[in-house]
């Protein structure tokens, strides 16, 4: 309950009611020893009404203490008797004059662990230069990038290609399995890039790897006319990734698409012009799907069989899984 003091000044012939606020006596003897107890189950943090009350506790003495230590001058007609009560007012204002700066010191240059966690962060902050409490920041998870791959469409956006006596070329059926191709290796996650034969991007383009797709020929060369072709940059930072390559594109696509590998590898594949336009980092390949000749019915009325050969060996290689070793070709 709160109460009324009376304080009188007899050199000042004065009395004074001061209102004591609502305070618990311990509560400063507790907070001094460390020893406070929160309302709460959550140790080291007080209430706001814990707080409030230790706010309170200081401002009265701040308030007492200037209050007190106001310079009185005992008048020339006080009795001589008087003067020692005067004296002990002199002694009292001393020490709350004393009390009021301890008080400052108090909340302003606390040591750590004297006042609850919570209470003593916050007195802490409030005094740092700049003032105020500082707003608390957020991490923010990084989230890793997907492999990136490059599938160029041969000949699209530039020419034709080979072109059958039907009028069936190269360029149509090379867009039809690149783009299959492409759907299926963004279904399972990847960043993938369909470029075209002398596609801008190309210029320094910087993957995990790149594919170029082809078909050979039209024309009927002979009964051995059949099957894919593989070859690998020559120019590379990584020969033995652009070894690796080769070997799953020969592994997988001949168990999904059942043709054989043709030997027959020119030096035009392993000097393909996208291969000496590209980061050096990037390992890449170009593929020749088969001949539009003996090969057509396959390249033609099943491109998901073929784009998923191309797909199988490249997760083959991005994923490192087990393959045959299976000797490069000689250009």
């Amino acid at each position: 309950m709160c109460k009324y003091s009376s304080i009188s000044d007899s050199n000042a012939n004065l009395i004074i009611h001061t209102p004591i606020p609502c305070v618990k006596p311990t509560f400063l003897q507790l907070l001094l020893r460390n020893q406070l107890t929160p309302s709460h189950s959550s140790p080291g943090v007080t209430t706001l009404q814990e707080q409030s009350d230790c706010y309170q506790s200081l401002s009265f003495l701040a308030l007492l203490g200037t209050m007190l230590t106001m310079k009185t001058q005992p008048s020339e007609d006080v009795p001589v008797e008087s003067t020692s009560e005067v004296s002990i007012w002199a002694n009292l204002r001393t020490v709350c004059g004393v009390a009021f700066l301890l008080a400052t010191l108090f909340t302003a240059w606390i040591p750590k662990g004297t006042l609850p966690t919570l209470l003593g962060e916050r007195l802490t902050q409030v005094w740092k230069p700049g003032g105020g409490i500082q707003p608390e920041t957020v991490a923010t998870a990084t989230v890793s990038s997907r492999p990136r791959i490059g599938i160029v469409s041969g000949h699209w956006g530039f020419d034709s290609g080979t072109v059958c006596d039907d009028g069936l070329t190269e360029a149509q059926v090379n867009l039809d399995i690149a783009t299959l191709v492409q759907q299926s290796l963004i279904e399972m996650g990847f960043d993938v890039d369909l470029l075209k034969e002398f596609d801008p991007r190309l210029e320094q383009y910087q993957a995990s790897l790149l594919i170029s797709i082809h078909a050979d020929s039209c024309s009927y060369i002979n009964d051995e006319a059949t099957g894919f072709k593989v070859a690998a940059a020559l120019a590379t930072e990584h020969p033995e990734k652009a070894a690796r390559l080769i070997a799953c594109l020969r592994s997988r696509y001949s168990q999904i698409t059942g043709l054989q590998f043709h030997p027959s590898v020119t030096s035009d594949m392993s000097n393909y012009h996208t291969f000496n336009e590209i980061n050096g980092k990037t390992t890449a390949a170009i593929i020749e799907t088969g001949f539009l000749n003996l090969d057509r019915q396959l390249l033609t009325q099943h491109p998901d069989v073929i784009a998923k050969g191309i797909v199988a060996g490249i997760k083959c290689f991005v994923y490192n899984e087990d393959i045959p070793v299976i000797p490069s070709p000689t250009p």
